[in-house]
């Protein structure tokens, strides 16, 4: 109790966290499906998570979700306070924020629909076709670190109206959340074509958070992960 005690008398006084959030389900979403919510509105494995991972830390916050994920993104690099989720941690992104995590795990895929008779076996093979992305994304920063050429959209739901259309060939998205946006719009039968890369999502904070802050959000998600929490949340969503 003293050490803990310790700790918070080490962060500023009224200290809160400004975290935002998008619709990236079945991460983090908006129960009225709208592009903004705020708090208890917002529900999802991640923010299940995050809120538990806060109470635990005894850091206070506010939370909102918002869109579209290139204006938070640039948002959290910029504003000391801030932080967001769900980020994938990236070789390139590391040095730009303190992380928090991993809250869960992804793959990162390619997609066509049902009736597509595309097949291909290399991120070289696909750089030949049409590719819808989602902007600012982590898969489609590393796509294009791969000169493999995207076709941003600044909602991800447009890549599944497209590849429905034939206006793109294949999709590049983040598995399960490409499964889930396609239900969502109605689109089923996409077939995974392949699978280039596997990767973890995180809470970025922006670089000037105080350690503090960070160490003690790790350790609360340490411990609940130790004692089964973040499974039980993550196994409710899927």
């Amino acid at each position: 109790m003293s050490v803990c005690g310790l700790a918070n008398a080490e962060l500023p006084e009224h200290y809160k966290v400004v975290l935002l959030t998008e619709n990236f389900p079945p991460f983090n979403m908006a129960m009225n499906d709208k592009n903004f919510a705020r708090d208890d509105a917002i529900d999802g494995i991640s923010a299940d998570i995050v809120r538990e991972m806060f109470r635990r830390a005894q850091i206070n916050y506010v939370l909102t979700l918002r869109f579209p994920w290139d204006r938070i993104y640039r948002l959290t690099l910029d504003k000391p306070g801030y932080g967001l989720f769900s980020t994938t941690r990236t070789e390139e992104r590391e040095g730009q924020f303190k992380w928090v995590g991993p809250l869960g795990q992804t793959s990162w895929v390619l997609m066509k629909s049902a009736d597509s008779p595309i097949e291909v076996t290399s991120l070289e093979e696909a750089a030949k076709l049409r590719i819808g992305a989602y902007k600012n994304d982590a898969v489609s920063q590393y796509l294009e670190s791969q000169n493999v050429p995207v076709i941003n959209a600044l909602r991800d739901q447009e890549n599944v109206k497209k590849l429905a259309k034939g206006q793109i060939d294949l999709w590049a998205a983040t598995d399960p959340v490409g499964r889930y946006l396609a239900k969502q719009e109605g689109v089923s039968g996409l077939r995974t074509v392949l699978t280039f890369k596997q990767a973890e999502v995180y809470l970025a904070m922006n670089r000037d958070t105080p350690d503090e802050v960070v160490q003690r959000l790790q350790k609360a998600l340490d411990e609940m992960r130790a004692d089964g929490y973040v499974d039980d949340i993550t196994n409710s969503y899927l």
